[in-house]
């Protein structure tokens, strides 16, 4: 039977997991409070919450909330980093902050209901930011249009330097 303050750690994860678009997993063995507070710190600087669970409670509160490729992740000691927004700055700021620390050890993520492995994390990390891609998408989109207009300003341009040079060849003609 599970105990009161259980089933409210249980709703709070759920709450975390319902606000949350990336969940990034670290297995978080021989760190210290401290430390842990320093990653804490760090990540809470940039809207990211970084949270020790307990992988049974975590399961219950995923599987809840219908969220079930998380509970693969979940092995040993484990912290979970909720972050929303822009994932590849979330998956971004998660490593920057747990690289100090040679102990944590990445292990996955769950972006979009989607499951990572912790090569996908470091992978989705090294990605552009979301106003980056949008503006490098817009530029090819932009750039065959640039170019034709560049090339029908060519040909009026060539137009108007051979009247140019008719125009002065006929004037030296005449003198």
């Amino acid at each position: 039977m599970p105990t009161e303050a259980k089933r409210a750690t249980v709703a709070e994860l759920r709450d975390d997991l319902a606000r949350s678009t990336t969940l990034i997993t670290t297995e978080y063995r021989g760190l210290t409070v401290r430390e842990i507070g320093e990653i804490r710190r760090a990540l809470r600087k940039n809207d990211v919450t970084y949270r020790v669970v307990k992988n049974r409670l975590m399961r219950i509160a995923a599987e809840q909330e219908g969220n079930p490729g998380l509970a693969p992740l979940l092995r040993g000691p484990s912290a979970i980093a909720f972050g929303s927004g822009d994932e590849a700055a979330v998956a971004k700021t998660v490593i920057d902050a747990v690289r100090p620390f040679k102990l944590v050890k990445v292990t996955g993520a769950v972006v979009g209901g989607r499951t990572l492995d912790a090569d996908g994390v470091q992978r989705l990390a090294t990605l552009p930011s979301r106003e980056v891609i949008l503006a490098q998408l817009g530029g090819a989109f932009n750039a065959p249009a640039t170019q034709v207009a560049g090339l029908l300003a060519a040909n009026l341009r060539n137009l108007g330097s051979v009247l140019a040079q008719v125009r002065d060849r006929q004037a030296q003609a005449g003198a």
